[in-house]
């Protein structure tokens, strides 16, 4: 979502790191560039306006003229201004007691309903809660049947559908449930419409009369650009948002609608929705994203996500494996697994400081996710006998196995050349020696990169 502000940012920022000092011209000219780079992606110009007026005053003084690098510390308050400019610290939910009401608002095609889902989800694995979904749009064909099988997908138990009930009605059967059944949280999936109306705002504000939200959440869709803050300010006016959740983060929208949110209603984004799978829900941390957006990376969130994500039976059978310095295409099957898991390369990527600058290099390089299909097609077209010892692939079984997994013979060496390298590495490493630079295995990028990030990679 980020990736035009990140790029257009990292220009101007890279002109600034270049000189040793700093007048109060060049200051003003790069935040003239900020300027432009934030109105483009989409920030509303109010907010815009605020941003340079809170970042100048901290540019121009003393303490940056004087600084052995005036140009990181230009960077280090532009950072510390979109903290806060995103709010300074996640914005954890208000369930308060049981059964905690959590109303959800937003436009039609917001996502809401596959939103609900993900909270859902979200609040009964990692926060041990019991949660039941409502759904109270009796407009839209089947959102109820939707919500029902999101449900059952997920595991979460969903209200059983009356017909003929208006959504204030179902919302008060809802709660009353939920309290007998003895749930810790009833998600309220409301309504949405193609735009504001007032018959939806009517409906909405009548159903947070009847059931005392502990949380009012607006799902926006990141895409929708300038026109997600209106749609926030509109709702906020009405119903008293409590926090925000943008869907879609994964795609290519400009990322205004993150920087201007907050300002503009003073709501809390407290959630990101990146991907259609029902865990693709992550927790909004302003600091991160503002490290982000610097192309500063993340890599407290990527650690995070591999200790929710990563098996750890199967990571203590590789270290097994590594102190007796063996490692098989079995094993490398399973990194491009976790891998896959973690996001894939983009996801990976997206984390890691620099990564921005070589952007263009890596596209050139064609790394992508379809890269660990082909080497898992790749490897599911070897025997047994092939997985456990590869040394036995010769040139009629590695055109048997190109054959097999649709690629060409050139595919397959590379495969087995990375292998080769992986495996004499896990030996080193098991002999009490120092993890090396792998040659092609993420070379040349910040801080170098763990084995399985970039297989293929010449």
């Amino acid at each position: 979502m980020f990736e035009n502000l990140q790029s257009r940012l990292g220009g101007v920022f890279d002109k600034l790191r270049g000189r040793g000092a700093l007048s109060e011209a060049d200051v003003d000219s790069a935040l003239a560039e900020v300027r432009t780079a934030l109105i483009d992606a989409d920030v509303s110009l109010p907010v815009v306006k605020d941003f340079i007026d809170k970042v100048r005053p901290r540019a121009i003084g003393e303490n940056v003229i004087r600084s052995v690098s005036p140009g990181q510390q230009v960077i280090k308050i532009v950072h510390d201004v979109l903290v806060e400019t995103l709010g300074s610290d996640n914005a954890a939910l208000n369930l308060g007691s049981p059964p905690a009401p959590i109303l959800m608002v937003g436009l039609q095609g917001s996502g809401k309903t596959t939103t609900s889902a993900k909270l859902g989800l979200l609040l009964q694995t990692k926060e041990k809660k019991r949660v039941l979904m409502a759904s109270l749009d009796v407009n839209r064909p089947a959102a109820m049947e939707q919500l029902r099988v999101l449900g059952e997908q997920a595991g979460i138990a969903t209200l059983p559908i009356v017909a003929g009930q208006d959504p204030v009605a179902i919302a008060k059967r809802a709660l009353a449930s939920a309290k007998v059944g003895g749930y810790d949280v009833l998600i309220l999936d409301t309504a949405g419409r193609q735009s504001i109306d007032e018959q939806l705002m009517t409906e909405v504000a009548a159903i947070k009369a009847a059931t005392n939200p502990h949380e009012t959440l607006l799902v926006a869709d990141s895409l929708t650009g300038q026109d997600a803050v209106n749609i926030a300010k509109n709702f906020n006016d009405r119903v008293a948002l409590s926090g925000i959740i943008l869907t879609r983060v994964d795609g290519d929208g400009r990322g205004g609608a993150a920087l201007s949110m907050r300002a503009v209603t003073g709501a809390p984004i407290k959630f990101l929705g990146a991907g259609e799978k029902l865990d693709a829900l992550e927790a909004f941390h302003p600091a991160r994203v503002a490290a982000r957006i610097l192309d500063m990376g993340d890599v407290v969130s990527l650690v995070e996500k591999a200790s929710e994500t990563l098996d750890k039976e199967e990571a203590e059978k590789l270290a097994a494996k590594m102190k007796k310095g063996s490692f098989d295409m079995n094993d490398l099957k399973s990194q491009l697994n976790q891998m896959k898991k973690l996001g894939g390369m983009k996801g990976v990527l997206g984390m890691l400081p620099g990564v921005g600058k070589i952007k263009g290099q890596l596209e050139a390089a064609g790394l992508d996710d379809r890269i660990l299909t082909r080497q898992e097609a790749i490897i599911s077209s070897m025997t047994r006998q092939e997985r456990v010892d590869p040394d036995v692939i010769n040139g009629s079984r590695r055109k048997r196995i190109a054959a097999g997994s649709g690629v060409d013979v050139s595919e397959v060496n590379k495969l087995l050349k990375m292998h080769r390298q992986m495996a004499d590495m896990m030996k080193k490493v098991g002999k009490g020696g120092r993890m090396p630079q792998m040659p092609g295995m993420g070379g040349g990028l910040p801080g170098g990169l763990p084995p399985g990030i970039f297989p293929g990679r010449r």
